[in-house]
């Protein structure tokens, strides 16, 4: 992407995140996530939102199924979030596990998505029942992965939990394609039902210190607070106080600890860890180069007692996250104000940076303002196809006026670049005029597609 403007690189900005983490034990979402998503916080006003999921159903007729259509849980999730301007962005599905990233669609043209990778470590590291799926991206310049896990249960497994925490770390690094190892990257995002348990204490301790309120004690004994007091690596990983109750494992359709016969020792299985990226020691009277800012702060880390669906509660997590971008402004430049009608055709101008490499592969949709994801397409055309003019870096394309329904709904374009695999321009919102609109007709093409 193009290199910013010296002038205008100490301007910070400060974007939240919200991650949530819960394993859904196969249940169908319920009808309200509005506390899951804190969406009546007045407070919040959220950029992105990190979704991941595990124990969805993954039964052979639900993956056939969601392989045809969005799985309920994504399609709940841009129901939700579309109304609000979030567009999903990206996401990856390895059976029980799923990864959704949300960004509110003024911050798409500085999201670029590198790469996105499963990771099975079930039943003799094939079975994709346990492991991590990941996403990798470019945000305003930086490089960030996000992985989403489903570690080893049971009270004994400790050690196969950890060897999996790095196997996961492990197969994240690409040698064939240009980015740089995962340790490298300016911020990981890493969670998910992790299953390490308390040690040591009994059923009868943990259950009274958890109606106490006193989880100092509870602390001191958990299996991730333990191995990160003895591996230098897992203790770059941090993580907000645990100020919540254990969040396992609960009869289903109550707040009741587990009443089984089994009567499981309640855990906080479901984590949210973060990791940036370290600094390189200057030596002893070298000058330090200034880093770029980069910054995470989180704001809060707490569990959602009203979900009751699975034996696990909901974990999230909201961040600001201060940066100074390392791109300014968009690869392309799309002007809805030239926008104007000609017989039949809807004209289209744009600009693109000396730096950016097109593709004849390249389309421009028209979007409805709520578009749910990338795909959403009111109409579209191949730039190329459908190039009326270009002079001094200024592009002019059609788009028969047919395919566009005649409505007083407002209206966005985009730009997507084969290329890069992201969109990299995007108009500000725009009405069409009525017009004299001509009978709808079909695309024959072949449809564009993520």
């Amino acid at each position: 992407m193009a290199a910013m403007n010296p002038q205008t690189e100490l301007r910070v900005r400060t974007l939240s995140i919200h991650v949530v983490t819960w394993n859904v034990a196969s249940a169908a979402p319920p009808p309200d996530l509005s506390d899951l998503l804190q969406l009546n916080n007045l407070n919040l006003n959220l950029d992105v939102y990190v979704i991941g999921l595990q124990e969805m159903n993954c039964g052979i007729m639900s993956l056939l199924s969601d392989t045809a259509f969005e799985d309920p849980w994504s399609s709940f999730f841009m129901d939700v979030l579309s109304p609000l301007s979030f567009v999903k962005v990206s996401s990856v599905r390895m059976q029980g596990l799923l990864l959704l990233i949300f960004a509110k669609y003024q911050h798409l043209p500085f999201i670029q998505i590198l790469s996105t990778k499963s990771t099975p470590t079930g039943l003799f590291g094939y079975w994709g029942n346990k492991g991590g799926i990941n996403i990798f991206l470019k945000f305003y310049g930086y490089y960030v992965s996000i992985i989403n896990c489903h570690l080893p249960p049971h009270m004994a497994n400790n050690d196969q939990r950890l060897e999996h925490f790095d196997r996961i770390l492990e197969m994240q690094n690409f040698e064939a394609q240009d980015i740089p190892n995962i340790l490298d990257h300016d911020l990981i995002l890493w969670f998910g039902d992790m299953n390490f348990r308390i040690e040591d204490f009994g059923l009868h301790f943990v259950r009274e210190s958890i109606k106490n309120q006193c989880y100092s004690d509870l602390w001191e004994k958990d299996q991730l607070s333990i191995a990160k007091r003895h591996d230098p690596l897992l203790r770059e990983f941090q993580e907000g106080p645990l100020l919540f109750p254990p969040t396992y494992k609960f009869d289903k359709n109550s707040n009741n600890y587990d009443t089984s016969e089994k009567k499981r020792k309640p855990a906080w299985t479901d984590r949210i860890l973060w990791r940036l990226k370290r600094q390189p020691q200057a030596a002893v009277h070298t000058p330090t180069p200034s880093a770029p800012h980069f910054t995470l702060f989180p704001r809060s880390y707490v569990s959602h007692m009203l979900y009751s669906i699975s034996d696990h509660k909901p974990v999230t997590s909201t961040f600001d996250l201060e940066l100074k971008p390392l791109v300014s402004a968009p690869l392309i430049t799309l002007l809805p104000e030239s926008l104007c009608t000609e017989e039949s055709d809807l004209l289209i101008s744009y600009s693109l940076t000396a730096d950016f490499l097109s593709s004849p592969w390249d389309w421009i949709g028209l979007y409805k303002v709520g578009l749910r994801h990338i795909n959403d397409y009111v109409s579209y055309v191949w730039v190329r196809d459908n190039q009326v003019s270009f002079s001094d870096g200024l592009n002019q394309v059609y788009i028969d006026i047919s395919d566009i329904p005649e409505t007083e709904d407002q209206f966005l374009l985009f730009y997507y670049s084969n290329n890069l695999h992201s969109v990299v321009g995007i108009s500000k919102p725009f009405k069409i005029q009525p017009h004299s609109f001509l009978a709808e007709g079909p695309l024959d093409e072949a449809q564009p597609q993520i």
